[in-house]
């Protein structure tokens, strides 16, 4: 009766916004340099730029060169020489977020984070920081690992999504971030419910419970929650606390009667002469009535 697990989250509809931003942007980046958008790569170089004194104009030229090249760490470093060496030109602005997006590009995400932070940090009030939070916020999601590792980091990517959404909620950025909050929400439902079945199959029934509580509790609006409500019909089942079974398998009828996990629950109850009912006062119905 398990369920698969969870899948860790890939990048979903991000490219062409990704591309969007860039080009509107930094347009006048590529009028100076004179050089062309073109795809994605991994690949980067993990020397450091070398320390040559160049024009700022120069330095771009290198740094787009290199992203020409499908060179993105290589592009990141010359961005980064552009703060090094012309720490207080308006390109210095520019290329500290361009230098974040180039490392996401190489999958560097540690320093496309550090990049990101550092332009917010200095410059809060640019039209282009929402932009800044939306890398920040991409950099954490790709890096969102499968539900049987620590989840600490798909904490953090739901916050910095749930930041790009709140604080510019008129962009593009806030449509594409609510998304993966709901596939990052369905994520962690999906953590608790792999622990929660593994405690059930071991008969440990207060640890399972306590999981699938969690999913009743913050998860409803994700694909997890028909299951949670089986695995409590189950649970609570073999504990022989048969009000709080019925009340979960009645629960689970009334919002979800066409599931399988419904079927399972009655099944469970009528191969024992009982059948769903809801108690009011259980905690269950509580948490769907908004009163809990």
């Amino acid at each position: 009766m398990l369920s698969s697990e969870n899948s860790t989250p890939g990048r979903r509809g991000w490219p062409g916004l990704r591309r969007a931003a860039l080009v509107g942007l930094f347009g006048a980046c590529m009028m100076l340099t004179g050089c062309s958008w073109l795809g994605l790569d991994d690949s980067g170089d993990e020397k450091d730029a070398d320390y040559v004194e160049r024009p700022v104009e120069q330095i771009y030229n290198d740094a787009w060169k290199k992203i020409d090249d499908h060179d993105w760490q290589g592009a990141a470093k010359q961005f980064d020489e552009v703060q090094r060496q012309h720490p207080y030109s308006a390109w210095a602005r520019r290329a500290m977020l361009m230098s974040a997006f180039c490392y996401y590009q190489a999958n560097k995400y540690t320093d496309a984070i550090s990049a990101a932070d550092g332009y917010i940090q200095l410059h809060p009030g640019s039209h282009e920081v929402a932009y800044a939070f939306y890398l920040k916020a991409m950099s954490l999601y790709e890096q969102i690992t499968d539900v049987g590792r620590d989840q600490s980091n798909t904490e953090q990517a739901l916050t910095a999504l749930q930041d790009v959404v709140q604080r510019f909620p008129n962009t593009e950025y806030a449509r594409d971030a609510s998304l993966k909050v709901d596939l990052t929400l369905d994520h962690l439902a999906g953590k608790e419910m792999a622990v929660g079945r593994y405690y059930l199959y071991r008969h440990d029934y207060i640890g399972a419970i306590n999981r699938f509580k969690v999913v009743v509790e913050r998860y409803q609006r994700t694909s997890q929650i028909a299951e949670a409500l089986e695995r409590l019909t189950e649970a609570y089942y073999a504990m022989g606390v048969y009000d709080e079974a019925k009340t979960s398998a009645a629960v689970l009828g009334a919002n979800y009667p066409g599931s399988p996990w419904y079927e399972d629950s009655y099944n469970l109850l009528a191969a024992h002469d009982m059948k769903p009912e809801e108690d009011k006062g259980s905690w269950i119905s509580r948490a769907f009535s908004g009163t809990f």
